[in-house]
């Protein structure tokens, strides 16, 4: 409950847009989500280190490898995330954090809140994803 209070606090409007609250309301969303994806990945690698490689049966080989095909690419999604909310810390230390890159204007704290390390505003990133399908359209 009051994890819930200090959300509903940390994301008022009240006061300046990215006050210290906010920041620092940010910087330990992102630093726990970080910590739970290295974590993630630290038992997968040692799950998959501990997989018995040797089955006897080539269809159980060919599923092993599969899972850890698809398992390893999860974390490669995962490490790229780590760099996006290294990213946002970063932001977040040089004061640019919570601002469109292309337009310059505030992103609302409830899309940061769903979304922490979001770079455009909603308006920017619908823009963005449009212009994407009309190139992918062509």
């Amino acid at each position: 409950m009051s994890e819930l209070l200090d959300t509903a606090t940390a994301l008022s409007d009240d006061g300046p847009f990215m006050n210290d609250r906010q920041k620092e309301y940010f910087r330990r969303k992102l630093l726990a989500w970080k910590t739970d994806i290295l974590r993630e990945s630290r038992e997968t690698l040692e799950a998959l280190a501990n997989e018995s490689s040797n089955l006897a049966d080539a269809a159980d080989r060919a599923s092993s490898e599969t899972d850890r095909s698809i398992e390893l690419r999860a974390r490669d999604r995962q490490r790229k995330l780590v760099s996006k909310i290294d990213s946002a810390l970063q932001r977040i230390e040089d004061g640019t954090y919570g601002y469109c890159e292309e337009t310059g204007e505030p992103i609302s704290l409830k899309r940061l809140d769903a979304r922490p390390i979001a770079t455009l505003s909603l308006e920017a990133q619908e823009r963005h994803e449009r212009r994407e399908k009309i190139y992918r359209d062509e």
